[in-house]
């Protein structure tokens, strides 16, 4: 009964947040931790804990977009996994080859034109995963509905290392100007990875780090992070909507400060510019949400 109970109070709770949420992140970043963890504490072998990971994975791909998101990124294999033991390491590549074909066949993907694509240093995978990862991309290569990047062999390092040697290269070779080496080009040498900045990075398993993930993305946006304390096969859909609120909050935060700082730039001019000034004040407090007294919401 308590456990029906339990069912029935979380089921409100969900739909009151969604009542809550205005609309969603176009960008999620998800680092999936806690699944070796998971698996200890129910006293079940390491591999179990990745099967029951994935088992969130694809109701995570429903959440987004059931709420709108467009596209997701899902930290599944950093570079410092590597270094796991060799059994380990082995069984995630069989359930990252499995998946990846798995997700390429499956109807929902196609009805929904979800677009599959793997990041990082997908060269140093496996054979098998790598006829894996080109197989599901193929499959998916003109959809365009929802982006689902894997990140493979990722690290974020690593990844603005490769970028900033391929400039110099370029910059040596005569094909680029130093003074061409803007952040546009550097987001332009990035394309082949994530297609937009990140809104949303998402941590499960209670660390509070963001792990080299995404760096230029998610760090030069100044993305919103959420984290928690399930592991990731404990992860709901409730947990998701808490992490979309904190992004909400988060945007209407920033855009506060932003009108504050105008307002005490206004202070500072002239009686000349004073009417551009105040237009564009007042184009800051538009954008803010307000309530039914007209005064501004104070953050979450």
């Amino acid at each position: 009964m308590r456990r029906r109970l339990r069912r029935v109070a979380l089921r409100l709770y969900e739909r009151l947040l969604e009542r809550e949420l205005s609309g969603a992140p176009a960008h999620v970043a998800v680092i999936q931790d806690g699944n070796r963890r998971y698996a200890e504490s129910k006293g079940r072998p390491r591999t179990d804990g990745h099967e029951a990971g994935a088992e969130t994975t694809e109701a995570m791909l429903r959440w987004c977009r059931d709420l709108g998101v467009e596209e997701l990124t899902l930290y599944a294999f950093s570079t410092e996994n590597f270094d796991r033991p060799a059994d380990e390491r082995e069984a995630l590549f069989d359930l990252i080859e499995e998946k990846l074909y798995a997700f390429a066949d499956r109807d929902e993907i196609h009805d929904h034109e979800v677009r599959i694509r793997a990041i990082g240093e997908v060269e140093r995978l496996p054979e098998r995963v790598r006829e894996a990862v080109a197989y599901a991309e193929s499959r998916t290569r003109g959809y365009d509905s929802l982006h689902l990047n894997i990140a493979l062999a990722y690290g974020g390092r690593a990844e603005l290392l490769n970028v900033a040697r391929e400039a110099a290269r370029d910059v040596r070779e005569g094909e680029l100007a130093p003074a061409e080496i803007t952040p546009e080009e550097l987001d332009g040498r990035l394309t082949e990875q994530a297609t937009r900045d990140v809104d949303l990075i998402i941590r499960t398993g209670g660390d509070e780090r963001t792990s080299n993930f995404l760096p230029w993305h998610a760090n030069g946006n100044e993305a919103a992070v959420f984290f928690c304390s399930p592991y990731w096969p404990e992860f709901r859909r409730v947990d998701f909507l808490r992490a979309i609120r904190t992004y909400e909050s988060r945007q209407a935060s920033w855009r506060r400060t932003r009108a504050e700082r105008a307002r005490a730039l206004v202070g500072t001019l002239t009686d000349v510019d004073l009417p551009e000034a105040r237009a564009v004040l007042g184009r800051f407090r538009e954008s803010l949400p307000e309530d039914a007294d007209g005064e501004y919401e104070p953050a979450d």
